[in-house]
């Protein structure tokens, strides 16, 4: 069973891996989007590491709504809104349980992911988060190493998509050829997810 603690950890191990992979980041953006994606998100994951250290939520459910919230009001562009739709969402649906299996984080991961799909249009092959995020929760019901394995592979085949949503849309043909900085930074979230249950 999962419980509070396991999910801060979750948390804390995401800010880390977004501090380390923040310039990669950007630089995935520069080409497609406002070249920030890195420093955004580091700035949002900073916020809820810091939150979670003063606060110490005691639910799963309550852990990933103090970080939605950080993420909504600290992150600029359309991560923070969409980030923090999918923690929100996840949080609401895992309730007020002290301890979730994995396969209640599962489902409310999926319906995390379906708020996301609703709020920015996007569907899988629209080389967005998405493409990483659908095959993970796909593939969770296989433990976290699948889920974080599948993210990956979903990150890496955006590259020679041809993006119809968000920012890197408005490239047309020119967004072919650069992975999507927000499917990778999907990925690093699921990898970290994996890493906190120590697979």
């Amino acid at each position: 069973m999962l419980d509070a603690e396991f999910f801060r950890r979750w948390m804390a191990v995401t800010a880390a891996s977004v501090e380390r992979e923040a310039e990669r980041l950007t630089a995935l953006d520069s080409p497609i989007g406002d070249a920030d994606h890195g420093s955004n998100l580091q700035r949002g994951f900073t916020a809820v590491a810091g939150a979670l250290e003063k606060e110490a939520p005691g639910t799963p459910g309550a852990v990933l709504l103090l970080a939605a919230k950080q993420l909504i009001s600290t992150v600029g562009g359309a991560s923070g809104p969409l980030y923090g739709t999918l923690l929100r969402r996840t949080g609401k649906t895992l309730g007020d349980a002290a301890e979730v299996s994995p396969e209640e984080l599962a489902t409310a991961l999926r319906a995390g992911v379906d708020a996301v799909m609703a709020l920015g249009g996007a569907a899988p092959g629209d080389k967005t988060m998405i493409d990483a995020l659908v095959p993970a929760v796909d593939a969770l019901g296989d433990g976290f190493a699948a889920a974080r394995a599948a993210a990956e592979q979903g990150a890496q085949a955006t590259t020679p998509l041809q993006a119809r949503k968000g920012r890197a849309s408005y490239l047309g043909e020119r967004s072919i050829g650069h992975q999507d900085p927000g499917a990778t930074s999907s990925a690093l979230l699921v990898a970290a997810l994996a890493e906190a249950a120590g697979e």
